[in-house]
């Protein structure tokens, strides 16, 4: 049972708890990302650049299927089978990180600013010095008096 015991403790601690709430947290932040990415920005790039849409850049590096009819787009020729250099899919998911990696940064940003607009705590008063000590002090100073 200590094997169990110790899985226990390890499962519950906070650093172990903390990073499934981060993983968790982060998966469902980079979908927020991929659809800002997606609906929003590309669909702007696409409207000034006359048309742009990465996804369907690419190379096709294999062969067709003789009896393929379908369309010639990256979703289609993938479903097919065919290898593709997407290179315009790259540049999509690199232009994911980058806002990703923006948004995170601005967020740290404001974090490390809230954290330093924070009043600092009052240093906490010494506790009273024990009668021991004092008495002994106090033997001291009249013993240097005396020596004087």
């Amino acid at each position: 049972m200590s094997f169990m015991r110790e899985f226990r403790e390890f499962a519950v601690k906070g650093n172990v708890v903390d990073l499934a709430v981060g993983v968790i947290i982060g998966g469902a932040f980079g979908k927020i990302v991929d659809s800002i990415v997606k609906d929003l920005i590309m669909p702007l790039v696409s409207k000034i650049f006359g048309g742009l849409d990465f996804s369907n850049y690419f190379v096709v590096l294999g062969n067709l299927p003789a009896d393929y009819k379908g369309a010639m787009t990256y979703e289609a020729l993938t479903k097919a089978g065919v290898a593709l250099f997407a290179y315009g899919n790259f540049l999509t998911v690199a232009l994911n990180f980058l806002i990703l990696a923006f948004i995170i940064f601005m967020m740290v940003k404001q974090i490390n600013r809230l954290k330093r607009d924070e009043p600092a705590a009052a240093p906490a008063e010494a506790p009273p010095t024990p009668e021991d000590i004092q008495l002994l002090r106090e033997i001291r100073d009249s013993l240097q008096r005396k020596q004087s």
